[in-house]
């Protein structure tokens, strides 16, 4: 267990629990919910305060801007924030994907645990959809459980993690949404086809109920497969996802936010079919650029045996008939990632999180 300083505080016992990988030893397809009444809530502030004791040996968390995308002011609900964020699964981070500039002490669970949480704190998500996730039963799920969300998760049935010595169980898709604002309608775990072939990436979509406006949602988080030459193999997939959504929206008649890896450039198919697809979907972070059509110049920046890699991967997809992006959250410039890129004692993964607030277009019935 991590030095926590001279702190007592009662989240003391919360936080160092979450160090023992002994609740993977079952790993469920989708996790049985807990009864919130039951839930022993924790204070978001004094958690953070406890990530930041265990972090006050590294250097201070990256600062990010939220900029203003919506001219459209009049919104008559709190805007929906969505975070986005492959956080890279610690069996490969420490044992598969060589980040040969990246110290091996910047890896350690017991911080880099704390850096992942400390980034969700700081945004405060009312959704929040992961990739790369192999400490969900120890961590993620029985934290964010008790600040409020409710959470799922589907792991990969052949997840890469468990090739690595010392793992702690399969890697996978989570996503968690607050219980105060939203009500769940349904839930789907998809695993993605290709070529009519199950494949060994997933996705979860959900059907949520905006609690405020009593109108109805689609939330769907994914991680397409990765590596150079499986560009049809992606394509293939996103085609997959993109029939079950249009089940699950009723043909875009429910709105639909897609978060995801997917391991594509803007240049690839699977990225055409989603720009191109009768849900009429727009990707988010193109509103960042000058002309509103380009994607940011990277979303993840990491040094392989390989060479560098500097690649825009994830994406925040949404319906623009019937939502708007009122702002997203800045990305970091190179100065801020340094030479020698991510993951480092900075940031704890070679992804980085974007953030959107979203709010409904104040017309429902408004057609595509």
């Amino acid at each position: 267990v991590c030095s926590m300083g001279n702190s007592s505080s009662r989240l003391y016992s919360a936080l160092a629990k979450t160090l023992s990988s002994g609740a993977v030893s079952q790993h469920q397809d989708c996790l049985e919910q807990p009864d919130p009444a039951r839930l022993d809530p924790i204070d978001p502030k004094e958690l953070l305060e406890e990530c930041q004791l265990v972090l006050q040996k590294r250097p201070p968390r990256f600062q990010r801007s939220f900029v203003t995308l919506s001219k459209n002011t009049a919104s008559s609900h709190r805007p929906i924030r969505v975070m986005q964020w492959n956080i890279l699964a610690q069996a490969l981070g420490e044992g598969k994907d060589n980040f040969v500039q990246c110290p091996m002490e910047a890896l350690k669970w017991e911080e880099r645990k704390c850096l992942i949480l400390e980034e969700i704190l700081a945004y405060k998500p009312d959704i929040l959809c992961l990739q790369e996730v192999d400490h969900y039963f120890d961590t993620f799920e029985p934290l964010l459980s008790r600040l409020g969300y409710q959470c799922t998760f589907f792991p990969k049935p052949w997840s890469p993690c468990l090739d690595v010595e010392h793992n702690n169980g399969p890697d996978g898709c989570a996503l968690f949404f607050s219980r105060e604002r939203f009500q769940l309608v349904s839930s789907a775990n998809i695993r993605l086809r290709a070529m009519q072939l199950k494949t060994n990436q997933v996705a979860i979509a959900q059907t949520l109920k905006c609690k405020e406006t009593g109108r109805l949602f689609c939330i769907a988080v994914t991680h397409l497969k990765a590596r150079t030459g499986w560009e049809r193999f992606r394509s293939a997939q996103g085609c997959d996802l993109l029939q079950n959504l249009k089940s699950i929206t009723q043909g875009a008649e429910i709105p639909l936010i897609v978060c995801g890896d997917f391991n594509a450039e803007p240049t690839e198919e699977v990225y055409r079919e989603f720009s191109n697809s009768s849900l009429n979907l727009n990707s988010a972070y193109k509103l960042l650029s000058p002309d509103g059509q380009s994607e940011p110049p990277y979303t993840t920046w990491k040094i392989r045996p390989s060479g560098e890699c500097r690649h825009t991967l994830d994406y925040i997809w949404y319906s623009q008939h019937a939502l708007n992006v009122n702002s997203a959250l800045g990305l970091l410039t190179e100065e801020q990632i340094g030479p020698n890129r991510l993951p480092s004692f900075n940031y704890p993964s070679d992804h980085l999180s974007l953030v959107c607030d979203f709010s409904f277009n104040q017309d429902p019935d408004r057609l595509l």
